[in-house]
């Protein structure tokens, strides 16, 4: 996407930029970044430590920020890089991982009238030369790179071009977590990049994520030779967020029950661990008359960027997808996030479910697991090519988020634990976890735990043989199968002492007894063994407290959130409660949106969020001064849009 501004920067550093569809340029001088937020993205103030980390930066200090997803990251690097930019200080290069966030990130920017660009594998050759053009002028503000043609001779011969003229503003590292090695998103082309703290030294640098523990930010800071550097953390908590997880009974159905329920027409993500999972759900939710659409990394990637773009710019639709999709997706309005498959990790989790809700309103993380799927992650760390170190760090997380998906009270308390965040239980929020609005019933299994443990021991000295799951719950409830008969299982001492335990409860303890590492899997048939520690549970040393199997929580109507009978499809809520006046003007002003983001080719939020269209309606400003005064409107789309805008208010 080249860039649609040229000229020459001038003199004193200001910047005339000329706005899309306005008869007049906009002038503007300041390099204060307050002025920066308001005139050119809208805002009055900045949140939390963002004015700290801008001040900071502009500066020309270097920084690790830990931000959650919708925390307004971006806002970090891009405002002292426009500040920068206007004392004649250059371009400021962000590394960017996915062509996806790139174009979003870059079309946000030129909406608000900032020069900026980006290059990566999706341009032509004269497209790559023209960008570079403008990169090496010194016209761009801030250009986005991807790791691995950062480090390539050529591109490293421009920068050194440009510094030698005093023209890199900052270095931005976004998704800086993938520099580490015990991250859930490691990649090798990160770890080049501390040549920027050794060929640049005078350069300030930023490096941001929205999710690492402490492992992983240590790694951050040494691997990008940010030990100097000013380690910025915010909190982790999503409020609008509620976290649901469900013990898998029929996971499609169990899905399917909850987006009819709960988010019929809303734009969503599913995450499945494999390929074939990905496209046989995204069938089967289209048979169920839910527009859903596959992405993963096996298809073509023509069909990869049509179904992405379908996904941002269409309202509706659920994108079931593998890992690979949702990194630097903007998209504010995903009203929920689901797992059909246990993520790796606590950071994976709390990454991918911080898709859903950016824009701020209620939002659904929901995630159904099973014993499969505790047995398949063990296997895939037990059986990967890696170190014994790194395994055992991997177990370690697992065993976090298997603890969080077990969990009988607060959800939100040991998800932010985990980053060591203390919190009070969530039952207050509008949007609380699953079991702060239903606490659910618990039993002690201890007894039940060192039955099941006995009962695999008592297998071993039969024969020596280890068999599956099924097998012995079928043997702990006394049920003489065909297996259990040409076993001669039935003569075993441990032959029916689970007779009054439910097999979904059985199921429970031995999810628990795996993820703690007592039991272990082995083999392709995933059969039981007995680990050194198990002996712990038979002497009745640890205690094993556990929930009731149930059906999926019903929500609480607490929640304040809408149902489906008030809800559906284009016919979504706005942000803001709305009188019936208001509200036809915010749909017209969404209609009048929707034409300028098929004319410039955009997905509608990059335009303005439905937020700003919301306040719009609820305030109904008749000139362009009080225009200025809705948040999201800056000086650039006032120029190119307030006409318009005050027409549709006006109809």
């Amino acid at each position: 996407m080249p860039s649609r501004w040229g000229g020459s920067p001038r003199e004193d550093a200001s910047r005339t930029i000329a706005p899309l569809n306005c008869a007049l340029p906009v002038t503007i001088t300041s390099s204060s970044p307050d002025a920066i937020l308001h005139e050119v993205f809208g805002y009055t103030a900045f949140r939390g430590a963002q004015a700290e980390i801008v001040n900071h930066v502009i500066g020309g200090g270097d920084a690790l920020v830990l931000m959650p997803t919708g925390g307004g990251k971006s806002l970090c690097y891009q405002v002292p890089a426009i500040a920068r930019h206007r004392r004649a200080q250059g371009v400021a290069v962000v590394v960017s991982p996915l062509i996806a966030l790139m174009q979003d990130q870059v079309g946000a920017l030129e909406e608000a009238g900032v020069h900026a660009s980006f290059l990566n594998s999706s341009l032509t050759l004269d497209e790559t030369q023209k960008i570079e053009r403008e990169m090496m002028s010194g016209r761009l503000v801030l250009i986005y790179i991807a790791p691995e043609r950062l480090t390539t001779p050529r591109m490293l011969a421009q920068l050194d071009s440009l510094q030698q003229r005093g023209l890199i503003s900052l270095f931005a590292i976004d998704e800086a977590h993938c520099v580490s090695q015990w991250g859930h998103d490691f990649r090798e082309d990160y770890l080049a990049l501390n040549l920027l703290h050794e060929r640049y030294p005078e350069v300030p640098r930023i490096a941001l994520t929205a999710t690492a523990d402490d492992l992983t930010r240590a790694d951050i800071i040494a691997r990008l030779q940010l030990e100097d550097a000013r380690v910025f953390i915010s909190s982790f908590d999503r409020p609008n967020i509620r976290y649901a997880v469900v013990e898998k009974d029929e996971a499609r159905k169990q899905l399917l029950r909850f987006i009819q329920d709960d988010h019929e027409g809303d734009a969503g993500i599913v995450y499945c661990q494999s390929r074939k999972k990905v496209e046989e759900t995204a069938s089967w939710l289209n048979d169920e008359g839910i527009s859903a659409l596959p992405y993963h990394a096996g298809l073509d990637t023509g069909v990869r960027k049509r179904h992405q773009d379908r996904f941002l710019r269409e309202d509706g639709i659920v994108m079931v997808a593998t890992i690979a999709f949702g990194m630097g997706i903007d998209k504010p309005d995903v009203r929920f996030v689901a797992h059909l498959d246990l993520p790796k990790n606590i950071e994976a989790y709390y990454q991918e479910t911080g898709r859903a809700g950016r824009d701020g309103q209620p939002a659904d993380a929901w995630m159904a697991y099973g014993l499969a799927d505790v047995v398949n992650q063990r296997r895939m760390i037990d059986e990967g090519p890696a170190a014994e170190e790194f395994k055992r760090g991997q177990r370690g997380k697992l065993d976090a988020l298997l603890t969080l998906a077990e969990a009988h009270d607060c959800r939100r308390v040991r998800l932010l634990a985990y980053f060591g965040e203390a919190s009070e239980r969530c039952a207050a929020y509008q949007n609380a976890c699953d079991n702060c609005l239903t606490p659910p019933a618990t039993w002690d299994a201890t007894e039940a735990a060192r039955k099941a443990l006995s009962c695999v021991y008592r297998f071993h000295q039969n024969g020596g043989q280890r068999y599956g799951a099924a097998h012995l719950i079928d043997v702990l409830r006394g049920k003489a199968t065909e297996k259990v008969v040409q076993r001669g299982h039935e003569a075993l001492s441990t032959f029916g002492i689970g007779a009054d335990i439910a097999e979904a409860q059985w199921r429970v303890v031995l999810r628990q007894l795996i993820a703690l590492g007592y039991l272990r899997t082995e083999g392709e048939y995933n059969t039981l063994e007995l680990t050194a520690t198990a002996r712990e549970v038979l002497r009745g040393d640890v205690q094993m407290l556990l929930r009731q199997p149930s059906d999926t929580p019903k929500r609480s109507s607490k929640t304040g959130r809408v149902t489906r009978a008030t809800r559906g499809g284009k016919d979504k809520p706005p942000p803001l409660p709305l009188d019936d006046a208001a509200l036809l003007r915010f749909e017209a002003l969404k209609a009048w949106r929707a034409e300028v983001a098929r004319e410039h080719n955009l997905p509608a939020y990059i335009v303005f969020h439905d937020a700003t269209l919301a306040e719009m309606a609820q305030t109904q400003p008749d000139s362009m001064d009080a225009l200025a005064q809705i948040s999201g409107v800056g000086a650039k789309k006032l120029e190119a849009y307030g006409s318009e805008i005050l027409r549709v208010l006006g109809d």
